[in-house]
């Protein structure tokens, strides 16, 4: 016998599964219609009733239930080996959302040093901040600062303290006050935070807002004005001397966290990813702390 399509055993299946035609529907997002459409051309496919219909209940007959056992494996095991499939597409690939700057200022620079040690992982970046849904973003993992609450089931691991500090040019070292101050718009209120932890105030001509802090950092670096920055984002600029930190980087209360919808498994591409990034992060921000110090 010529096998039935494929589409209507799926479908019988479903309401086999569910025992009812409304609820397969709703399940396979079809019309109650379609599901009994399809139902009934399977039944004269094979010439045998596979259900029973009573005062609008479906119930399995004896042939029905020896199908369903059948197609039930077959779905499973197919479900299965699909899934078998994408794992094995995606073990060398490793997502990450991480904030803009951070993203530009100090993981794309070092990249190239992760894919030396790990030629046979691909990391796809997305740069984004703030809450995040995993199912709707499609990462695997997510690094962010603490200020805001996340979902208890999402797996969570501090991995550095964030430390702030002013960034100026090495032009403007000298010039201490009456400078321009530099505002991120996505964190409007960092230079009030700071001069309340730090007791002082910067006396300023004017204030210039740009969008993100990779545009503050670049501003400060052309000589426009003094900013704030953390110290993992301006890592590189100090080590070159296009900015220094003429007072250093102290802890603002807050960190950086690795975030996923589970635990890395060990030895898993997102597990070398993880321990990687946790490394060298702490690496920097023990490192920039030190160079600072300096000043």
């Amino acid at each position: 016998m010529k096998l039935p399509p494929l589409s209507s055993l799926r479908f019988f299946d479903v309401a086999a599964r569910t025992g009812s035609f409304v609820k397969a529907a709703d399940e396979l997002h079809v019309t109650h219609s379609a599901i009994s459409r399809q139902i009934r051309l399977l039944e004269e496919h094979i010439g045998i009733e596979l259900f029973e219909r009573r005062n609008r209940a479906v119930f399995l007959t004896s042939a029905g239930k020896k199908l369903f056992h059948t197609t039930r494996e077959i779905f499973a095991q197919l479900e299965t080996t699909l899934q078998e499939l994408a794992q094995e597409q995606d073990s060398h690939v490793v997502s990450i959302s991480c904030e803009p700057t951070i993203a530009m200022k100090w993981l794309i620079p070092r990249l190239t040093l992760f894919y030396r040690t790990y030629p046979h992982i691909t990391v796809h970046l997305i740069a984004a901040g703030g809450p995040i849904d995993f199912t709707k973003a499609g990462v695997d993992l997510a690094l962010r600062r603490n200020d805001f609450k996340w979902d208890d089931s999402i797996y969570a691991e501090e991995i550095c303290r964030e430390r702030m500090g002013l960034v100026q040019s090495a032009d403007l070292q000298n010039q201490t006050n009456d400078m321009t101050l530099l505002y991120p718009a996505s964190r409007p209120s960092v230079w009030q935070q700071w001069q309340q932890q730090m007791g002082e105030v910067k006396r300023s001509n004017r204030q210039v807002s740009y969008e993100h802090f990779y545009l503050c950092i670049q501003a400060a670096a052309s000589g426009q004005g003094i900013a704030i920055a953390s110290c993992l984002m301006v890592e590189d600029e100090i080590k070159s001397g296009q900015l220094i930190a003429p007072q250093g980087f102290i802890e603002d209360g807050s960190a950086y966290y690795l975030l996923a919808p589970k635990a890395p498994s060990m030895g898993s591409t997102r597990y070398l990813f993880s321990e990687w990034l946790k490394e060298n992060l702490q690496a920097s921000a023990k490192g920039i702390q030190s160079e600072s110090a300096l000043f």
